[in-house]
């Protein structure tokens, strides 16, 4: 039987906004995400590829075409269930607390618990369910309820959140998007590539341009301190900031986990594993590992990540 774990709303956003060199939703065995809300609801609005569960009786019916053995992420929503724990019903159908009554758990949970019969992996309940998701990410709602091969295979993913609402990690083409600029309320950019656009020639505040190639001895540590001070002034701003390279998987990530150390005053190993969960295929070129182990030294009095054990 699988583990049952709470989903924040920016890991299920993470999760959806994931790339290769396509979107990652365009692969079968990625995501299974389904909503346990009443059909008029689910009409209404859900989140984008979210299939329904229909009940019958009290018995959920998982849809046929998940396998659910095979799925690396599989995430249940109601409403806004908050917990895995439970409240209490008495014979009189209200609900307490209070001990020696009738356990009832949320629709996501009761759903979860049935799903984590046919998998390996963890079942997740997204935390605030519907309400508070599409709260968060308007613009991942949708009508639509089928999706081809195709069109997944173009879905345009967002940049990933590092740090919620303030934070993004992404890639040049996403950084010249009006309209991903506008939903994230982005309005400060760290562009760590050699490229250049007429999208970024308006304030020169809100732009820092770190112009380094994603080669071995290519030097970005100068940069490290200005970066920071760049991004801790825009944040105290209340600007939202988004770093991005060419492709947002070496150069974008070594600037970021730079700006991790500094702020949360924290070892790369621990920066390296809590991007890592944001964007899972990050991979700043060793050149620059070995620069972030110098600037641990600087912040830290030392280096205390062991490269010796791959970080990658």
């Amino acid at each position: 039987m699988a583990e049952l774990l709470l989903c924040e709303p920016t890991e299920l956003y993470n999760i959806l906004n994931q790339v290769s060199k396509l979107s990652r939703l365009a692969e079968p065995n990625y995501l299974c995400l389904l909503d346990v809300r009443n059909k008029r609801e689910y009409d209404e609005s859900h989140v984008i590829t979210a299939r329904r569960v229909k009940q019958k009786g009290r018995e959920y019916l998982i849809p046929e075409s998940v396998d659910l053995e095979c799925v690396k992420y599989c995430v249940v929503y109601d409403n806004n269930t908050s917990s895995l724990g439970v409240f209490f019903e008495e014979e009189d159908g209200e609900k307490s607390d209070k001990d020696g009554q009738v356990p009832v758990f949320g629709a996501a949970v009761e759903c979860g618990k049935v799903l984590s019969h046919f998998t390996r992996y963890p079942v997740y309940i997204l935390r605030g369910g519907y309400e508070r998701f599409s709260a968060m990410y308007h613009f991942l709602r949708t009508q639509k309820i089928i999706w081809m091969p195709q069109e997944l295979d173009a879905f345009q993913p967002y940049p990933v959140e590092i740090m919620p609402g303030k934070i993004y990690l992404g890639n040049f083409s996403q950084a010249c998007d009006p309209k991903i600029q506008k939903d994230l309320k982005i309005k400060a950019h760290v562009n760590v590539s050699m490229e250049t656009g007429p999208f970024f020639m308006g304030d020169p505040d809100k732009l820092l341009h770190i112009p380094v190639e994603d080669t071995l001895d290519a030097n970005i540590s100068p940069f490290f301190r200005h970066l920071c001070h760049f991004i801790d002034l825009h944040l105290e701003l209340g600007s939202a900031v988004l770093v991005f390279s060419k492709l947002g998987i070496s150069r974008s990530c070594a600037a970021l986990l730079a700006y991790l150390m500094h702020r949360n005053e924290q070892t790369l190993k621990r920066s390296w594993a809590y991007l890592k969960r944001c964007k899972n295929n990050m991979r700043p070129n060793q050149g620059f590992v070995r620069q972030l182990l110098l600037w641990e030294k600087i912040l830290l009095g030392d280096v205390v990540t062991d490269v010796s054990n791959p970080l990658y």
